[in-house]
């Protein structure tokens, strides 16, 4: 697998929600390999509210991650 993520710090929180996005998809995609398994899955959960709130807390999780380690952005100015 290629190396994608090399640091969680990141210039403006904007920037650290769209890592969490790309963490919690890779995360799906480390998880179920196989592409065709993985798009066939998405008409199970494309219109499912749980689905879709559990993947929004995956995102947010990861995003307290990036904030975290950004130490939420405090010390750098936009």
């Amino acid at each position: 697998m290629d190396i994608w993520l090399t640091t969680l710090i990141t210039k403006t929180p904007q920037d650290g929600f769209e890592l969490a996005i790309k963490m919690s998809r890779m995360g799906v995609k480390y998880t179920q390999p196989d592409m065709e398994k993985l798009k066939s899955g998405r008409k199970a959960y494309e219109d499912n509210a749980q689905f879709l709130i559990a993947a929004s807390q995956v995102v947010a999780i990861n995003y307290q991650t990036v904030a975290k380690a950004n130490n939420y952005w405090k010390s750098k100015k936009s």
